[in-house]
């Protein structure tokens, strides 16, 4: 069908996305959406984003590693809280300006809930990306004290060398922001001390595949509650499409 509403990811090396086959899935279960279409936008520089931009019929398009922040200073606008966050997951195209939402929040948070994860003492933050910035920006909001851990020194966060004992004692939330452990380096995972780790503290890994990471697998050992990044995909992508929705009809 010509002249088909387009949606789209924006990121790096992402054949293996979850958002192509979630939307390509939604368009096609319903004859309501065949005039939609969902194409994954991989492109190797930020600076190639004006070649997307110029897609025809483009309606809205999600944004994922490494691109989340960078993408900012080519939008329009941005929501006020994707402004605080720092980052940006969800475009949408409204009366002809590029306007962008950060949606990671609302699956993060509504996923916390769905597990029944509260009472968290603190937080420790692997990776300092968009992803990282979110998970920030969940921490300032509840009030959880938190860290930011970090493979580049920097007096901002820790690096992992510095993780000691008092990092784990009571409820602490570990949140894997970084690709480590993605298919296919299923072998890999964040360098911490896994020895001192207590069976209080969760960890929470935003990688989706495989469902259960190198990361998720020694905490299971340890006997803490463990949980991947899918469900957190699934919610942040029914938000986007929310938004979307708004303004195709």
């Amino acid at each position: 069908m010509r002249n088909k509403k387009q949606f789209g990811l924006i990121g790096k090396n992402i054949e293996y996305s979850f958002s192509r086959k979630f939307f390509s899935e939604k368009f096609s279960s319903d004859n309501k959406y065949s005039n939609y279409d969902y194409t994954n936008y991989d492109i190797k520089s930020i600076h190639d984003l004006n070649n997307v931009f110029n897609s025809k019929n483009l309606c809205g398009l999600n944004v994922t590693i490494p691109y989340k922040e960078k993408i900012i200073s080519f939008l329009d606008k941005i929501s006020d809280e994707a402004e605080q966050i720092g980052a940006v997951n969800t475009i949408c195209f409204e009366n002809g300006s590029k306007v962008g939402y950060n949606t990671d929040i609302f699956g993060f948070t509504e996923s916390l809930k769905m597990n029944k994860i509260d009472n968290i003492d603190s937080a420790l933050i692997l990776g300092t990306g968009g992803a990282a910035k979110t998970i920030i920006y969940f921490c300032n909001k509840n009030n959880i004290p938190f860290n930011v851990v970090s493979r580049q020194e920097s007096n901002l966060n820790l690096s992992y060398n510095e993780l000691n004992e008092d990092i784990f004692k009571k409820r602490v939330l570990i949140v894997n922001c970084t690709p480590l452990g993605t298919y296919p380096d299923i072998n890999k995972c964040p360098k911490l001390p896994y020895e001192l780790i207590k069976k209080e503290n969760i960890l929470f890994d935003l990688v989706y595949n495989p469902s259960e990471t190198l990361f998720m697998k020694k905490g299971k050992e340890i006997g803490c509650k463990t949980l991947n990044g899918y469900q957190m995909l699934r919610l942040q992508a029914e938000m986007s499409w929310k938004i979307w929705a708004d303004y195709i009809k």
